[in-house]
């Protein structure tokens, strides 16, 4: 067999960062075990990918920035191997014939620090006392070795050892914690399929918490000083779960984890099973409840569904949005309808030269890309009825639980559960530049999920 045949790809073909991501293979379970220490900012990792090969493999590669390379072996066999910038290239001692699973162990060490790029510093991040990962939308590799795209996801287990004063939150649920003179190791595994940018750690002086002992449980990690105004600006969360599962269906995860930095943040982040907010962010008054109504929302639309490229960023941003309307409506705050009107209203004062539905990599975080993304899901409320839009988005959740989706897929949907054509909808929605003419309020009032009656209704912004 050729080379260019066997060898496998070190560009995903993603059409918006086609550098980022891996071709060749799927990875299915990462195995990661981290010292890392505070006061040095130094990290010692070991990881382990096992991944299936897609066609023959001679070669391959992983995305890995800013650490240092130690040793590459491949099914326990030492690899040649290069690192040049984000990627590491491997040549395994024997080729991998298609479709056998393999395994990869790096070993590898340094001083983390985040990427930058268009949207900032992304990845591993220091705060003054702890730290912060937050790396959407390709920033994992600043941290461990992945194949860095959002539609190869798999099972991880991370383990942890930090200096025992502080605590270590990662996505996953805690599996084990051992103390030892003065570190402590947190290992936590996350079966659920996850991309490498929804995988996180959060280090730093928290106070671990209960937020609602129900189903799902909801636990919580914050400082000390913080938890008195936490409590009350998050007290709602019980509820909010239950409305938006209502809404969209059962949690998809066992867990949901929302941790509070001691430091500010622009924006809260999320991860999976996972939702991280600044200081900033807590205030005792619920200011910012609409920002924890669209990040939870974030694990139906983002984490459990995720986007098989960044071109449908909206199947994300879109319907965390419009979450925060419906959680707005139903919990008697602003209505939906004046929502979506007052967001219409100032996206036709805006420049109209944005696609949501193909966005462009400069804009995939837009604002304007959020919030026609909620109008869009309003209007194909008002289009289609209650009855239909509400069963077409919780089979959505249900149809493509833990997978992959496209905005192809999500128009095929809504047009069966309306059965007729929403060709020239989508298009006008989606597609096209100028925002559609807001369509007018239903004049019959709804019985809403649960039995909550409810006129159509809308967002705020994130």
């Amino acid at each position: 067999m050729k080379e260019a045949a066997r060898a496998g790809a070190d560009r995903s073909g993603d059409p918006y960062l086609p550098e980022h991501g891996n071709g060749g293979y799927r990875t299915r379970h990462y195995d990661l075990d981290l010292d890392y220490r505070i006061a040095t900012n130094r990290l010692t990792g070991r990881a382990t990918v096992t991944a299936v090969a897609t066609h023959g493999l001679t070669r391959l590669s992983l995305d890995l920035a800013g650490l240092r390379v130690e040793q590459v072996l491949v099914d326990g066999a030492a690899a040649r191997y290069s690192h040049v910038r984000h990627k590491l290239h491997v040549r395994p001692p024997v080729p991998v014939p298609a479709g056998a699973e393999f395994r990869v162990e790096v070993r590898y060490g340094g001083r983390p620090r985040p990427l930058a790029g268009r949207w900032g510093d992304i990845g591993w991040d220091e705060l003054a006392d702890g730290v912060l990962v937050a790396s959407q939308p390709v920033g994992a590799p600043s941290w461990f070795p992945c194949n860095d795209h959002p539609a190869d996801k798999a099972s991880y287990r991370i383990a942890v050892t930090a200096a025992t004063p502080y605590t270590v939150v990662a996505t996953g649920r805690l599996a084990e914690r051992r103390r030892g003179a003065s570190t402590t190791a947190w290992v936590y595994e996350l079966p659920e399929p996850t991309p490498s940018y929804l995988v996180s750690i959060q280090i730093g002086r928290y106070e671990r918490t209960n937020l609602y002992s129900g189903v799902p449980v909801q636990r919580a990690a914050v400082p000390t000083r913080l938890r008195r105004p936490f409590a009350h600006d998050f007290g709602r969360q019980g509820e909010m779960m239950q409305v938006l599962q209502r809404f969209f269906g059962a949690y998809p995860f066992t867990e949901y984890t929302v941790v509070v930095t001691d430091d500010d943040l622009d924006d809260p982040i999320e991860a999976q099973g996972m939702s991280i907010f600044g200081a900033n962010h807590v205030d005792g008054r619920r200011t910012h409840e609409r920002l924890v109504a669209h990040e939870l929302a974030h694990q139906w639309f983002g984490n459990s569904l995720t986007v098989a490229d960044w071109r449908h960023i909206w199947l994300n941003e879109g319907f965390a949005t419009y979450a925060e309307w419906l959680w707005s409506g139903a919990s008697g705050g602003p209505p939906v309808e004046g929502l979506a009107r007052m967001w219409h209203a100032r996206l036709r004062t805006r420049a109209a030269d944005l696609r949501i539905g193909d966005p462009g990599v400069s804009r995939m975080f837009d604002e304007r890309l959020y919030k026609r993304g909620g109008l869009t899901l309003h209007a194909l409320r008002r289009e289609v009825g209650d009855d239909v839009f509400f069963r077409t988005l919780r089979a959505w959740v249900a149809e493509h639980r833990h997978g992959t989706v496209t905005t192809a897929q999500f128009i095929a949907l809504a047009e069966r559960h309306a059965a007729r054509p929403l060709h020239d909808f989508f298009q006008a929605w989606l597609y096209a530049a100028p925002c559609p003419t807001c369509p007018a309020p239903f004049r019959r009032v709804d019985q809403g999920v649960g039995g909550r009656a409810c006129r159509r209704v809308h967002p705020r912004s994130p």
